[in-house]
């Protein structure tokens, strides 16, 4: 499932609250970097399963877009953590 959101915060920041939030807020199924480089971060966590998330440059902030087969409810959860741009 692919999740969307926009976000105040820079690219970088996102990033780093991503693996924070799936090593420490997800602790029956946390997720690891695994591979990561500019805007982009790929985790993965139990049975292998693997959280993708990408940030890129976007009107009044940065959008973020996270997929995932078997995270969804927790990558929801985190992208519902991140300061929304106003009017978005």
């Amino acid at each position: 499932m692919t999740f969307e959101t926009l976000t105040t915060l820079d690219g970088p920041a996102v990033l780093a609250r991503a693996k924070e939030f799936f090593a420490q807020r997800v602790p029956l199924n946390a997720a690891f970097p695994e591979r990561e480089g500019t805007g982009w971060l790929v985790l993965r966590g139990q049975g292998g399963e693997e959280v993708a998330i990408a940030v890129t440059p976007a009107d009044g902030g940065v959008r973020v877009r996270g997929s995932t087969l078997f995270f969804d409810q927790a990558l929801d959860r985190f992208l519902s953590t991140l300061p929304p741009v106003a009017g978005a």
